[in-house]
């Protein structure tokens, strides 16, 4: 009976050192935000659906000038699956739209509880915004990226 104890207890241990170095997931929703008058902007949810390396993407400088990026195409950086899911304008024809401002929160919140029940945990929000720079801009967007892990 010794031995089993002592068999069950060093399984155990042993799952849960390996499960103590699996190196945690990151995943990256972004919010895009239209702030342009008039309603005219397009905001969408966008959620990556590839997995890419980085590294695929990278060069090295030794000395400090000499770049190899001109050997990285932009074209072979673009993904062909994301899940897109559209958002309402922060602005409507009459200024801006409480409504619609409430109504991407309800979205926004489902995706996030989505990702909740999938195992996804909140680990940081970064946002940051164009704004319209006045009557000859009529562009800008306010950008957030959720990034979770697990």
């Amino acid at each position: 009976m010794k031995n089993l104890y002592l068999t069950i207890s060093l399984i155990a241990l042993s799952l849960s050192s390996f499960a103590q170095q699996v190196a945690p997931q990151f995943k990256v929703v972004t919010i895009v935000e239209s702030i342009v008058p008039g309603g005219l902007g397009r905001s969408r949810l966008i959620e990556t659906k590839t997995e890419v390396n980085a590294a695929d993407f990278t060069t090295e400088r030794t000395d400090g000038k000499d770049s190899k990026q001109g050997d990285v195409k932009r074209g072979d950086a673009k993904i062909d699956s994301f899940a897109e899911t559209k958002l309402l304008n922060f602005f409507s024809v009459a200024g801006i739209n409480f409504q619609n401002i409430a109504s991407n929160d309800a979205i926004i919140t489902s995706k996030m509880n989505e990702l909740a029940k999938d195992g996804w945990k909140l680990s940081f929000v970064t946002s940051g915004v164009e704004s319209d720079g006045g009557k000859e801009d009529g562009a800008g967007i306010f950008i957030t990226r959720l990034i979770f892990s697990k």
